[in-house]
C-alpha cells in the first residue's frame, strides 16, 4: 500500500488531503505512479502536471526516477517559501 498526500494548492485542486492505493503492477519509480495517479481524472491530471510541482518519497525530495516500493509515502504539493 502506498499512502499519497496532497498538500495546499495540489490538495485543493485534487479536493482531498491523501489516499492509500495499492502499487500497480509493473510500476517502480515515481514517474510511473504519477502517471497512474494523474490517471484518475481530470483534476489529479491538472494539478500533477504543473511544472513546479514538487514530490517527496518517505520524506525526501524525489525526482521522476527515483524508486517507488509497497509502504511508501508519496507526497505532492507546491514550492514553499518561508520567511
Amino acid at each position: 500500500m502506498i499512502k499519497v498526500l496532497f498538500f495546499a494548492r495540489v490538495r485543493d485542486q485534487v479536493g482531498c488531503a491523501g489516499l492509500d492505493m495499492e502499487l500497480p503492477a509493473g510500476v517502480s519509480d515515481v514517474a510511473g505512479f504519477t502517471a497512474t495517479v494523474k490517471a484518475m481524472g481530470a483534476a489529479f491530471e491538472q494539478a500533477l502536471s504543473e511544472p513546479n510541482v514538487l514530490i517527496a518519497v518517505n520524506q525526501e525530495m524525489a525526482n521522476s526516477q527515483m524508486t517507488v516500493e509497497d509502504g511508501d509515502e508519496i507526497a505532492y504539493f507546491p514550492p514553499v517559501t518561508g520567511g
